[in-house]
């Protein structure tokens, strides 16, 4: 991406031009892809999906068939990707060489130009005006659905080559593969502080070396919304909580029942986990 190819000037609701970057898990689309475009849809305008990287095809092929993406040559007024560890990589770096400010996070879009974000670790809610030419903007996913119904037959383009930057090199990229579901789409997760081992873990789970990074929910992790989020042995910061207080249904377990985490849960339990989870477990087998 190079400043040069976004034109300068204010856009009005006629001219509304959006460039979707497409995350990849491999040689298919990361579910974060469709909840970023259901977000761009809401912008108005056309939308139109870049795909990034080695061997594109198959992924080009498939995001072009998703109902709501199209193809307009440059000229666009927002440029929107995941808030995930991926976008968060690469967008503020494109904000910064079009010496712009960077929308993050947002969880709602009033107009093309007014977007809805948490601060404070989601306690409280802003309203964010860009007057910025090109707006760059990195999506919630749980707080827009997913928009991924084929149909479509939108034209594919092989754009030009990047500038690379001679100091850097492509070493290696080592992908992590598990039968579990990936944590931002799971329906059910089950988080544990520093006791556990399971599909979500609180920071000082992750810190304490019982589960990767990659299953970290909470501020400094993932943000998921399941429709059943269990909470093992954790307290409650509020680090943690800005990373599920959007589930559909929370469960807690802790042996403090003045744990903060109670506050939000829709069902508590004050109980030793080591007693309650193997009792728990055996009746959901039953």
């Amino acid at each position: 991406l190079r400043p040069g190819f976004f034109a300068r000037g204010f856009a009005s609701a006629q001219d509304i031009s959006t460039l979707l970057l497409v995350e990849r898990n491999g040689n298919s689309i990361a579910s974060s892809t469709f909840n970023s475009l259901t977000a761009a849809t809401k912008l108005g305008g056309e939308v139109t999906a870049l795909v990034a990287g080695e061997e594109p095809d198959n992924v080009a092929s498939e995001i072009s068939t998703i109902t709501g993406i199209s193809k307009k040559k440059f000229n666009f007024t927002h440029l929107v990707a995941p808030h995930s560890a991926f976008g968060k990589n690469i967008m503020p770096r494109v904000a910064a060489l079009l010496d712009v400010a960077q929308i993050s996070d947002i969880i709602d879009i009033e107009s093309s130009d007014v977007f809805i974000r948490p601060i404070y670790a989601g306690n409280a809610i802003s309203k964010v005006k860009s007057k910025d030419p090109t707006k760059v903007i990195t999506v919630r996913g749980t707080a827009f659905p997913p928009s991924n119904v084929a149909g479509n037959n939108a034209a594919i383009e092989v754009a030009p080559d990047a500038e690379k930057p001679s100091m850097t090199e492509w070493i290696s990229e080592d992908l992590q593969k598990g039968d579990r579901p990936e944590l931002g789409t799971a329906t059910r997760v089950v988080s544990g502080g520093r006791a556990l081992k399971n599909l979500g873990g609180s920071r000082a789970a992750v810190d304490s070396g019982y589960c990767d990074n990659a299953l970290q929910v909470g501020q400094t992790g993932k943000v998921v919304a399941p429709e059943l989020y269990l909470a093992v042995g954790i307290s409650g910061a509020i680090q943690h909580v800005a990373g599920m207080k959007d589930s559909k249904m929370i469960v807690a377990i802790n042996t403090d029942a003045e744990a903060p985490i109670f506050q939000i849960a829709d069902y508590g339990l004050v109980a030793d986990l080591f007693q309650a989870v193997p009792e728990l477990t055996e009746k959901v087998k039953n």
